[in-house]
């Protein structure tokens, strides 16, 4: 049974660079458990949502509760930051640490574990996606798709600090873009199984349609700032909403146009 205190609730988030309005009133809300994918043109502002739900930016209008706490500080001023796990669409190691390092970073904070403990545990994550005998080699040592699996790694990390009462955030951005239809399938089957593993909540954000339809059970559209449509991932793959058609089938005519994507 899901509790009744929703992952992610925002009431209306907005953020504007300059005179440019990114995001516009958004309200979404995630329950605990439930997989959503957000989707939209590029420049539409998804990673930005996912940049904000990580605390790396703070909106500028609006209302932001993680597990049913009010979030107004960046992750980095927080004392006890609410368990979210951002995986980017870069895998954002680290180079001049090895893998046992990127992965255990969070960790090695801790100065009650030990160093056979950390070992252990990144170890058993690396496992986890399918990673062996990796540990002690830099990034630039492995393949760009390893590389990735290794940031998934580190989704599965707990911070020991953390509360242990919410279940993670897991957060994906653009995970299977510029990837073959095959290494898509691979990190799509990824993200399901670290989802399983963390037992969390998770938001993918991303425009490839088979990540949407494989990690998700809702999808909401986000275009010019605003939340255009949302429904089940049945209701996405079969809605003739203007935005929801004119995304799906990839057409020029529409509600959405190049000027202003």
């Amino acid at each position: 049974m899901r509790n009744s205190k929703p992952a992610v609730e925002t009431t209306n988030l907005s953020i504007s660079w300059g005179k440019q309005n990114v995001l516009n009133k958004i309200n979404l809300k995630l329950n605990e458990g439930e997989k959503i994918a957000i989707v939209g043109p590029s420049g539409s502002g998804k990673s930005t949502i996912l940049k904000i739900l990580a605390g790396l930016i703070l909106p500028n209008k609006g209302e932001l509760r993680i597990f049913g706490e009010k979030q107004t500080y960046l992750r980095l001023d927080q004392t006890n930051p609410p368990d979210v796990r951002l995986v980017f669409q870069n895998p954002a190691l680290l180079g001049s640490l090895n893998i046992e390092e990127n992965v255990g970073f969070i960790l090695k904070r801790n100065k009650n574990l030990s160093k056979k403990f950390i070992q252990e545990t990144v170890r058993e994550c690396l496992e986890e996606v399918g990673l062996f005998n990796v540990e002690k080699k830099l990034p630039n040592e492995l393949s760009g798709g390893m590389q990735k699996r290794v940031s998934f790694a580190r989704a599965l990390i707990t911070d020991q600090d953390l509360d242990k009462k919410n279940k993670p955030l897991l957060l994906f951005d653009e995970p299977t873009a510029g990837l073959d239809p095959i290494a898509s399938s691979r990190i799509e089957d990824l993200i399901n199984k670290t989802n399983n593993k963390a037992n969390g909540s998770s938001i993918v954000v991303s425009h490839v349609l088979s990540t949407i339809e494989r990690t998700s059970e809702k999808v909401v559209m986000l275009y010019g700032g605003k939340f255009r449509w949302a429904g089940s991932i049945n209701e996405f793959k079969k809605s003739d909403d203007p935005y929801v058609f004119q995304f799906r089938n990839g057409n020029l005519a529409g509600p959405m146009q190049p000027k202003d994507i």
